[in-house]
């Protein structure tokens, strides 16, 4: 593994356990936006960093469509693991809309790496 490699892969890890360890407070402070579902478009955009930090850790080892698709499964993957954490966490539920806004967020977040990513590529060789 490149050292950028293996920093992508520690930032991922690293965001991961941020997310592991606000999952096991029983409270969280929430902004108060003016936003219906306000909750879950903050687990989509958590998510989506954790994506677009996920295909940036893969991308060093798949090719960039394959990067895409893992980064994706990765983060729904972890979604559903911290809605099963969450579950043991007095105060706290797992809750399948959060699973759901935790895979957008993820697959989106992968989505826009990947195309920043062909953008930059396809602007080195033009």
């Amino acid at each position: 593994m490149t050292s950028n490699g293996k920093r992508d892969a520690l930032f991922l890890f690293a965001y991961c356990a941020l997310i592991f360890w606000l999952s096991s407070r029983s409270t969280l402070p929430m902004p108060e936006l003016p936003l219906p579902a306000q909750d879950k478009w903050i687990h989509a955009a958590a998510y989506a960093v954790m994506g677009w930090l996920a295909w940036q850790a893969i991308a060093h080892h798949r090719p960039a469509r394959g990067a895409l698709l893992l980064a994706a499964l990765f983060c729904s993957g972890y979604g559903v693991s911290d809605e099963w954490h969450q579950s043991f966490v007095p105060g706290r539920d797992a809750d399948p809309f959060d699973w759901l806004a935790d895979t957008i967020g993820g697959t989106a977040g992968a989505m826009i790496a990947y195309r920043c990513s062909t953008l930059r590529t396809s602007a080195r060789t033009s």
